[in-house]
């Protein structure tokens, strides 16, 4: 069962940290940091969230949560530039996420299983993930490399597109399959289809190019054809565990 007392939490952490943040306050505290107005009225949003969720009760949380919190933030302001600033973002969210853990454990001492969560449903499970994005995208990119070629010469005279945005389109349509398929959904993927087409159509026609249709067409078979055959033999494997 899950603790009131973690989702108190997670909740003040979401309304401090993304909902009241707007993007002129991360700005002014990129430029000005510890001098930046917008820094503390940060840290008092997260404040004013955390004693009214947890209906001033647990206040022993409170400094510990806003206190790290303020020091975490510190040093991202610090440390951030143009290339390391996405990173940064998820290392920040896991260490205040981290924080929010190990108070929880304060109050409540919990013990993860890990063997118990590593069964063979989910090593399945994760196992098939891998394969409908990483893999599938390597033996696409296999079957269709004969043609890449051509299609890119073509495509980059027409403005061209961007940086592995086909790979990432991919895998995520893949994605999308492989879970409609698991909850027994298969007229979510013909509108997934229909969508692709849609948003296709425009390039395709403009282009009046006959090779990048040809070649996206194939491809579009292809991501979609390994997608329902993983989420398929998902469903079959999963009968023998």
């Amino acid at each position: 069962m899950i603790s009131p007392f973690i989702l108190q939490l997670l909740l003040a952490h979401l309304i401090g940290d993304f909902v009241l943040h707007p993007d002129t306050w991360v700005q002014h505290k990129l430029q000005h940091k510890i001098r930046s107005k917008y820094l503390y009225y940060h840290i008092g949003v997260h404040l004013i969230a955390l004693l009214v969720l947890l209906g001033f009760q647990n206040l022993w949380a409170v400094p510990i949560i806003i206190i790290s919190h303020f020091l975490i933030d510190l040093g991202k302001l610090y440390t951030t530039n143009e290339k390391n600033y996405r990173w940064l973002f998820v290392v920040d969210q896991l260490l205040h996420i981290g924080v929010i853990i190990f108070v929880v454990y304060l109050n409540e001492a919990f013990t993860i299983d890990f063997l118990g969560i590593l069964n063979p449903k989910t090593l399945l499970l994760i196992s098939f993930i891998a394969f409908v994005t990483f893999v599938s995208a390597i033996i696409m990119r296999m079957l269709l490399a004969p043609y890449i070629q051509e299609v890119q010469k073509d495509d980059e005279e027409e403005g061209g597109s961007l940086k592995d945005a086909g790979r990432y389109i991919g895998m995520l349509e893949r994605l999308f399959v492989f879970g409609f398929i698991l909850i027994n959904q298969w007229a979510a993927i013909g509108l997934l289809i229909a969508a692709k087409s849609v948003f296709r159509f425009g390039d395709l026609n403009k282009g009046k190019n006959r090779k990048l249709t040809e070649y996206v067409l194939i491809g579009t078979l292809l991501s979609f054809g390994l997608a329902i055959i993983s989420g398929v033999m998902y469903q079959y494997l999963l009968q023998f565990l």
